[in-house]
């Protein structure tokens, strides 16, 4: 009997590391990998609705996701966004209302806002969460949230390939990059197959603890370059879709908007992003990574569709149904494709939850078991899928102070429930849209809604005395 006790004995001392490492590998948080492709938009996937651009990856994945038809950018230009994302603050109280360095219009008629032209360092960042957590953390591709000293590195993050101030690739698509942070390697190499590499061989990099990786592509932005696979037959395919309608005139904001998705050098950057989802979820899987990380896949604003009028240069993509693009607060700058992968889930669960890039900071963080810091603007956005109360009821804000090379005049809107108010400040002039019944924004109810008009409009008007906000002022003043 002794001799079966000794001997049980040494058997549970040799299970015991094995026992202790199944219990470490089930309460270690998920791995994230976060992808955010530049001023992709809401009408740029097949599984969102294009009939020209191709994404079999990225379609796969939405439908093993959290997919969300009603989210938002926190602005209709990339630096706020990014300050949102990282922050979960919204840009305004950051003093970061537009992109950096801005655009300058030839004859303004107000005098924008002060803003800076870079993230505090004092700002604690979902990075910074995350790697207090244990995390190890990477970012790759368009940072545009400040220069040296106030890079990815100093952000939280402990690798930064390719980050810097510039929110294009100076270079363009192929290697040389004309980039301080991605040394060229591979002349003619396209740089989204090559910011792809390099996060591979992160999620290859053998790791005692979680992972999060930010693949922060700089496509689909401009310059328009053919990607490198797939721009003949985005050629040939572009003159079968379509009604062959190039622009559509909005004589009222003074701008022209391009109406379908035909341009084949942009399907073909599309296609190299898709490309590369691909790529990385086939590793996940290979590593056996797949079970236990976080997907998140979106955009940081509308797509570029929208130009003033008389610039006749290039556009990107279409939005429509959705209202203008890019640089606007109407639906087609702010409406943006978001899908989450949780570990494991192989179904896709459809979500109209009206959600904000502020929210995806809460989100991840509690994910993680990190800490929240206080002053947070979002919400735990599986809190909101929870209670579609208080999911409808809340109120979202775009604030944008700034010309911009879309044509945009200074303006902001604000929703709350299906109601959305917009404010073009030049002239003060107020549009009223019910988006359940008008996604496409075309019927201004400001005058036949004076209650729903006021109402929004008291409340955003709070807004800006609640959170300090710097009015836009005449140039005269």
């Amino acid at each position: 009997m002794n001799c079966v006790r000794v001997c049980l004995l040494g058997f549970l001392l040799l299970l015991m590391p094995l026992l202790m490492s199944v219990s470490a590998d089930e309460q270690r948080p998920p791995n994230i990998l976060f992808l955010l492709v530049d001023d992709l938009g809401w009408m740029d996937l097949g599984v969102y609705g294009s009939q020209y651009y191709e994404t079999p990856n990225i379609d796969a994945l939405a439908q093993q996701s959290r997919f969300y038809t009603q989210a938002y950018a926190s602005s209709p230009v990339c630096s706020p966004t990014r300050a949102a994302l990282m922050t979960g603050k919204h840009p305004s109280k950051l003093k970061i209302t537009t992109h950096f360095p801005g655009h300058k219009t030839e004859s303004p008629r107000l005098q924008e806002p002060w803003k800076t032209d870079h993230l505090a360092l004092g700002e604690f960042t979902l990075a910074e969460s995350l790697k207090e957590q244990g995390y190890h953390t990477f970012f790759a591709g368009k940072w545009h949230l400040g220069g040296e000293g106030k890079l990815p590195t100093d952000q939280g993050f402990d690798i930064n390939i390719g980050g810097f101030n510039k929110g294009s690739p100076r270079g363009g698509y192929y290697d040389p990059y004309k980039n301080p942070n991605l040394p060229n390697r591979k002349p003619g190499q396209h740089l989204t197959e090559r910011l792809t590499e390099e996060t591979l061989a992160f999620l290859e990099a053998p790791r005692e603890t979680p992972f999060f990786a930010m693949l922060s592509y700089y496509a689909v932005h401009t310059p328009l370059e053919p990607g490198p696979q797939r721009y003949q037959d985005f050629l040939d395919k572009s003159g079968k879709v379509g009604n062959g309608k190039a622009y559509l005139l909005d004589e009222l904001n003074q701008s022209r908007t391009q109406m379908n998705q035909v341009d084949a050098k942009y399907a073909s950057m599309i296609w190299a992003v898709d490309r590369s989802v691909g790529r990385l979820l086939n590793k996940l899987n290979e590593l056996g990574l797949a079970d236990n990380t976080v997907i998140v896949l979106t955009s940081d604003n509308g797509g570029f569709s929208t130009r003033k009028q008389g610039d006749s240069r290039v556009t990107a993509t279409a939005n429509l149904p959705l209202r203008l693009g890019k640089g606007w607060v109407y639906e087609g700058g702010i409406r943006i494709p978001l899908m989450i992968r949780m570990p494991a889930q192989a179904k896709q669960q459809v979500f109209d939850t009206v959600t904000s890039s502020t929210d995806l900071y809460p989100t991840l963080a509690s994910l993680a078991g990190a800490r929240i810091p206080e002053g947070v603007d979002g919400t735990n956005l599986f809190t909101l899928d929870k209670d579609a109360g208080q999911a409808q009821q809340r109120t979202l804000v775009w604030h944008h102070p700034h010309y911009h090379g879309s044509g945009n005049t200074p303006s902001a809107a604000i929703r709350r429930g299906d109601w959305k108010l917009l404010e073009f400040y030049e002239d003060g002039r107020l549009e009223l849209y019910n988006l359940a019944r008008d996604i496409a924004e075309q019927n201004n109810q400001a005058s036949s809604n004076p209650e729903v008009r006021d109402s929004l409009r008291q409340s955003l008007c709070n807004w800006y005395r609640n959170n300090e906000i710097e009015p836009v002022k005449p140039l005269s003043e």
